[in-house]
C-alpha cells in the first residue's frame, strides 16, 4: 500500500457513488483512504431521496484529527452541499499545506438531483477551485463553473483556460456528458500541456458515481507520486473497465465494478 489519500466528500447509500465509491477507488489503485464526511444522502440508484448536511465543526473536525495522526500525501474534495461546509473545509486545508488538492466539482448527482445549492458553485469557483492542483468537472459542471456555453473541443478548452485562469494548476475535463461513440477526455495543466485521453463509448446505464471514481483514483496516483498524465491515464483506464464490468444492481444507474482488477494497484 502506497499513498494516503484524505477524501472529503458526502455518503451514498446505495454504494455506487460519494464516500464509499471513493474508499472503493483509492482502495483499487492500492493507497490508503481516510475521510471526512460532509453530508449523509439517502441515496439509490433512481434519486436522491434526502440530504442531512453534517455540522461544519464536525466536518472540520474530521479533517483536523485525520491530518494530525495519519497525514495525508493527496487530498480530495468531493461533494461540498453547503458553503457552511466549504468554509469548514477551507479552514482544514490550512493545516495541510503543500498536499495536492483534488476538486470534484459535485454539483449534480447522475440522477440530475441536485447535491449543491446554487451558491455552492460560486463558493468553489471563489474559494477551493484556486488551491486545487488539479480540477475534474464534466461537461455540465465546467459549463456552469467557467460561465462559457460549450459547443467544440475549442470551447472546452477555453472553458478549461479559465479555470486555469482562477489558480487551479490543471483541469481534467471530462467528456462522458458529449456526443458521439468516441468519448474525449482533456487534461490542461496552467503551462499550456494538454493531453487527450479517448475511448469508445459503453452502451449502458451503469454510471452512478463515475466522476467520483475518476477523481479518487486520480488523487490516489498523486499521492502516489505519479506523473500528472499518467496518474490521469490509469485512473481513465480503471474507470473504463470499471463500467464494463458493472454488475447491473438498481432500477436506475447502477454501480460500476470498483475492484474490476487488482492489477491497478501494481
Amino acid at each position: 500500500m502506497k499513498g494516503r489519500v484524505l477524501i472529503i466528500a458526502g455518503s451514498d447509500s446505495g454504494g455506487g457513488a460519494g464516500i464509499q465509491a471513493d474508499i472503493k477507488a483509492v482502495s483499487a489503485m492500492g493507497a490508503y483512504a481516510a475521510t471526512a464526511v460532509t453530508a449523509v444522502t439517502v441515496q439509490d440508484t433512481t434519486c436522491v431521496h434526502a440530504v442531512h448536511d453534517v455540522p461544519p465543526d464536525i466536518i472540520r473536525r474530521q479533517i483536523e484529527v485525520v491530518l494530525d495522526d495519519i497525514g495525508a500525501d493527496a487530498i480530495k474534495i468531493g461533494m461540498v452541499g453547503s458553503v457552511a461546509a466549504g468554509e469548514a473545509i477551507l479552514a482544514g486545508l490550512a493545516d495541510a499545506p503543500g498536499v495536492p488538492v483534488i476538486v470534484d466539482p459535485v454539483l449534480v448527482a447522475t440522477s440530475g438531483d441536485s447535491l449543491g445549492r446554487g451558491e455552492v458553485a460560486d463558493f468553489l469557483r471563489e474559494q477551493l477551485i484556486p488551491l486545487a492542483s488539479v480540477v475534474t468537472p464534466n461537461l455540465p459542471e465546467l459549463e456552469a463553473l467557467s460561465g462559457l456555453k460549450l459547443g467544440g473541443d475549442e470551447t472546452i478548452k477555453k472553458a478549461a483556460k479559465a479555470l486555469l485562469d482562477l489558480g487551479a494548476q490543471a483541469v481534467l475535463a471530462k467528456g462522458g456528458h458529449g456526443d458521439g461513440q468516441t468519448l474525449t477526455d482533456l487534461l490542461v495543466e496552467a503551462d499550456g500541456k494538454a493531453v487527450t485521453f479517448e475511448n469508445q463509448r459503453i452502451a449502458t446505464m451503469s454510471t452512478h458515481g463515475t466522476g467520483c471514481t475518476l477523481s479518487s483514483a486520480l488523487a490516489a496516483g498523486i499521492a502516489q507520486d505519479m506523473p500528472l498524465s499518467k496518474a490521469t491515464g490509469r485512473a481513465i483506464a480503471y474507470v473504463h473497465e470499471a463500467i464494463a464490468s458493472a454488475p447491473g444492481f438498481g432500477r436506475g444507474h447502477g454501480p460500476v465494478n470498483h475492484l474490476v482488477r487488482s492489477s491497478f494497484s501494481d
